[in-house]
């Protein structure tokens, strides 16, 4: 990477993180406004990864479609807008993909309909997450703030580490630029500022922290390598271009929507259990 992209990328990832804790501090309906769009721009980019596809052909309107109205029936659940039992309108819009199958006529609507899903899935939860767990914040330091430092700073210092001292290859197969110094690199600095979030800014959550670092650090590597394995299967460097020095929306939240419903899970359990 030459300095030139390098510096491009730094401050696009500058830029991207002022706007995405803005939002979070200026207030919940703030959040939701942009956490939104992202989520509306991730869905767009996941379905164009198969346009020029030979065999898979997606139906990106109704996917698109169903993964926003999830998502706002989630967030309106999550904002006691809407009753809990609304969430059961959720299982026949699945099947509506189903429907819609048997009109189009194509040679593989199993996998049509699995990368449908998966798309609503692997974009719309995360997304969604991200809200329920800011809504339920009673820290100092909100806990998706602290989620996301860890993130990226797992990130800076992966890529960061990797550069200066890797050489053992981590997945060649799937990113052959990502070693096992760059992995450790990255794990090795996100405990350090677990373990400082815990300790001098929520004080007294050292624990919570410091395990929220070792679930975030690698499962941010494995999301990472995700993106990589679905951009390299299709043969596309980028899920999009509205990110210059990054990519798109999926490039830079590669890592986050892998991290984040396991960050939830634990989250929920320490807090309620």
């Amino acid at each position: 990477m030459s300095m030139g992209n390098l510096a491009t990328r730094s401050i696009t990832g500058l830029l991207f993180g002022i706007v995405v804790l803005g939002s979070i501090f200026y207030g919940p309906y703030t959040q939701i406004s942009i956490f939104s769009l992202f989520m509306l721009l991730g869905l767009i980019e996941f379905y164009r990864l198969f346009d020029k596809h030979p065999i898979i052909r997606v139906s990106k309107e109704i996917g698109v479609f169903i993964g926003v109205f999830i998502f706002s029936l989630l967030v309106g659940i999550s904002l006691e807008i809407l009753p809990v039992i609304s969430v059961s309108i959720i299982f026949p819009l699945f099947f509506t993909l189903i429907l819609n199958e048997l009109w189009k006529k194509q040679e593989n609507p199993i996998v049509n309909i699995s990368v449908l899903v998966f798309g609503i899935i692997y974009i719309v939860i995360p997304f969604y997450l991200t809200i329920d767990l800011n809504l339920r914040n009673t820290s100092y330091l909100p806990l998706i703030v602290g989620m996301f430092l860890l993130i990226w700073t797992n990130d800076c210092f992966a890529f960061s580490t990797g550069r200066i001292i890797g050489k053992r290859k981590l997945f060649e197969r799937i990113s052959p630029n990502k070693t096992w110094e760059g992995a450790i690199g990255g794990i090795v600095f996100t405990l350090i500022l677990g373990y400082i979030i815990g300790a001098y800014i929520n004080k007294g959550e050292e624990l919570f922290w410091m395990v929220s670092a070792l679930i975030i650090a690698p499962c941010s590597i494995y999301g990472d390598l995700l993106e990589s394995l679905f951009k390299r299967s299709l043969n596309i460097k980028d899920s999009g271009t509205i990110l210059p020095g990054h990519g798109g929306i999926l490039d830079r939240f590669d890592a986050a929507l892998f991290a984040i419903p396991f960050f939830y899970s634990w989250a929920m359990l320490y807090l309620y259990w």
